[in-house]
């Protein structure tokens, strides 16, 4: 399994989930099964607010999971045609946030979990202040 987390900053495994997946500078892509990680950069940072093209954003890369603080709904539903599921992360690691993954302990989002409103700051709130009991 493919999990690619947006970041702002690449830290490997210490890396925390960006606010918001379309103006996340860089993606830290987890692969669970060879416990290869690597960087990319967003292929689609400069795109107009809602027109995210997340197959251009990963740059090709097909991931099976993203985990992420927030998103728009059409980048959900293009990376759901895509097979990939959207969760919503917990302002921690990105190894704290794959442990609860497997725990299914994330929640999926939906379209109707989606950011709605203008990201003028690059970020968007709703993956902070998530508790998750561990």
């Amino acid at each position: 399994m493919k999990v690619c987390v947006p970041v702002s900053e690449n830290k490997g495994m210490e890396s925390v989930p960006f606010g918001h997946f379309g103006s996340a500078p860089e993606f830290v892509i987890c692969d669970l099964d060879s416990n290869e990680v690597k960087s990319i950069n967003n292929g689609d940072l400069g795109h107009e607010h809602g027109k995210c093209q997340p197959l251009k954003a990963l740059e090709g890369n097909k991931v099976d999971a993203i985990i992420v603080g927030g998103i728009g709904a059409g980048a959900i539903m293009k990376l759901n045609a895509m097979g990939t599921k959207v969760y919503r992360g917990v302002n921690d690691t990105i190894e704290t946030n794959l442990k609860l993954l497997k725990e299914n302990k994330l929640q999926e989002l939906s379209k109707d979990d989606a950011c709605s409103h203008n990201h003028d700051d690059g970020g968007c709130a709703h993956g902070h202040g998530h508790n998750i009991n561990l």
